[in-house]
């Protein structure tokens, strides 16, 4: 038995890219030689996190808008305090019996506000342990901007104060933390870039397409696919088309988006070997979400990026922009999605030479757990 044991917390709340990126990062760390227990506070997404990882379930919240602003249970009904004391013993007796040698909350204290009820007590049960723990941050490697007033000030009091270290899944030679979070030069010792959290080298499917079209967790997908259909059909050019919705598209959305699937197009609910398929793929139709870009980074396949905006959403399209302005993309405003705009950015990757790849690191998993060893065998000293 290791150990060394590791405390992840994750909490997804719309779609499902936190979920994904935090079991890569488990998987990493477990074959590192590391115990971990992922701890997961949302609805539960088809292979992740994949067998073999200690799953913690808390019960069930999910965000009842698109902007993140109230929480809901798996009923839709919204949390009250007795709710989030029932999550805030659960999680903290999962921490106890855990005893782990590090802990690691996922977004917190950038993001996750709204998880402040449980987050606030565990990091004073970190604190208090016999054996104190590592802590640490996890985050991506772009921030969601136009942050309310004051919220700066407590996340880096926060992350100077109890947090000994902060991941950020990036590549320094792609985007810095300080291009959207810029008073991150005030913690900046406590920086630790792990490289992109990207899927290992993928294996084309057997069931080969032309076209992948995906809309992550599917909950905020809808235009996106409907509008991608309408393009398949004005395209007309014999190319075969995969449509993943998401698992959390409405299901009388999914059976309306079915009925107008024509013959060339394969519509599903969810694939999990998504980088598989992109491997194979001439072109890709997707949103902008950070492990759907390390998908593509990695399968190198074109992508016609149409990043999420809604609710004054901006990671996703300062993501978009980037990779636009490297020439690895093609970018639709949200607010300028139909289907004569995807057809037309679609001839456009299709019609471009494909650019040189930038050496940006994507073993990012595996970098976590090397800064993780690092940081380990520095408070040892």
């Amino acid at each position: 038995m290791t150990s060394r044991r590791v405390f992840f917390y994750v909490q997804h709340l719309l779609g499902i890219g936190h979920l994904v990126r935090a079991s890569r990062i488990a998987q990493a760390l477990q074959a590192a030689g590391f115990g971990v227990t992922l701890v997961t506070g949302g609805s539960a997404v088809q292979g992740f996190p994949p067998a073999g990882i200690r799953q913690v379930q808390l019960p069930v919240v999910l965000a009842s808008n698109s902007g993140f602003s109230a929480l809901a249970d798996a009923e839709g009904q919204p949390v009250d305090a007795a709710f989030e004391a029932n999550r805030t013993d659960m999680l903290l007796d999962a921490f106890r019996q855990t005893a782990p040698d590090v802990v690691i909350i996922e977004a917190f204290p950038f993001g996750r506000r709204q998880m402040r009820f449980e987050l606030m007590p565990l990091l004073e049960a970190v604190r208090q342990a016999e054996r104190k723990p590592l802590l640490l941050s996890s985050v991506r490697d772009i921030l969601q901007e136009n942050r309310k007033a004051g919220r700066d000030e407590e996340t880096i009091a926060l992350v100077n104060g109890p947090f000994d270290g902060l991941l950020v899944h990036g590549d320094a030679r792609f985007v810095r933390l300080e291009e959207t979070f810029p008073r991150a030069t005030e913690f900046s010792a406590k920086i630790h870039y792990t490289g992109l959290v990207a899927p290992d080298e993928p294996t084309p499917a057997t069931d080969r397409f032309d076209v992948v079209v995906s809309a992550g967790g599917g909950a905020v997908g809808a235009g996106l696919i409907a509008a991608a259909l309408e393009a398949q059909a004005m395209l007309a050019d014999g190319r075969s088309w995969c449509v993943i919705t998401g698992p959390n598209l409405p299901a009388p959305e999914f059976e309306r988006l079915s009925a107008l699937a024509p013959e060339a197009v394969t519509l599903v609910r969810f694939r999990p070997d998504l980088p598989s398929l992109l491997a194979g793929a001439q072109l890709s139709i997707s949103q902008a979400g950070y492990n759907t870009v390390c998908d593509l980074l990695r399968a190198r396949c074109r992508p016609v990026l149409v990043p999420f905006a809604a609710g004054g959403e901006t990671e996703q399209t300062v993501r978009a922009a980037k990779l636009a302005a490297l020439g690895l993309a093609e970018m639709v405003a949200e607010t300028d999605v139909s289907g004569a705009t995807i057809a037309a950015a679609a001839r456009r990757a299709l019609d471009r030479a494909p650019a040189d790849m930038p050496d940006f690191s994507l073993d990012g998993a595996a970098g976590t757990a090397r800064v993780i060893e690092s940081l380990l065998a520095q408070a040892r000293v």
